[in-house]
């Protein structure tokens, strides 16, 4: 099984789109997983074109998502728990408090700031797609591809050119 993982999409802002690798990518996955700020409905259902999505609601978000998408969520894929939060809080401490916040999960998916990050932190995933549509202190916009293997998540940060 194939996740595409993003965040922090915020769409629709002027021409701003999905680079074609991410679009590519997305197609090819088997299901999407958000972090947070779509910023509109519109850019919800444009994702569910590609394949199912699994979001939460991000602190951009516009109030028609909030009653469509929970602040926090598990999401269970081939018997393993992925949790989800927009904003991971501090930076100090931030891979203990995502790990006991999602207490039993393999992975942990956040976004916000826009870094990517794919750690692991007491045999639980920390990750954090960056955006694929705005970089700000990141060096590239990208994306992580997640795939299930011999029931175990693997990772990888996916750069997106510009």
């Amino acid at each position: 099984m194939k996740l595409a993982v993003i965040a922090d999409t915020h769409l629709p802002r002027g021409t701003r789109r999905l680079p074609e690798e991410c679009v590519r990518r997305l197609g090819e996955s088997d299901a999407i997983l958000h972090a947070g700020d779509f910023v509109s409905v519109e850019a919800l259902r444009l994702l569910e074109r590609y394949a199912p999505v699994d979001g939460v609601l991000g602190n951009m978000d516009e109030p028609a998502l909030r009653t469509l998408l929970p602040e926090r969520r598990v999401v269970e894929v081939d018997g393993l728990r992925i949790g989800m939060v927009h904003i991971p809080g501090p930076p100090k401490g931030r891979h203990a408090r995502l790990v006991s916040m999602f207490a039993g999960c393999d992975a942990v998916v956040y976004g916000h700031t826009h870094v990517a990050e794919v750690e692991a932190h007491r045999g639980c995933w920390i990750l954090n797609p960056g955006s694929p549509t705005e970089r700000r202190r990141s060096p590239t916009r990208s994306m992580i591809e997640l795939r299930v293997e011999s029931s175990q998540l693997v990772p990888e940060l996916v750069t997106l050119p510009a």
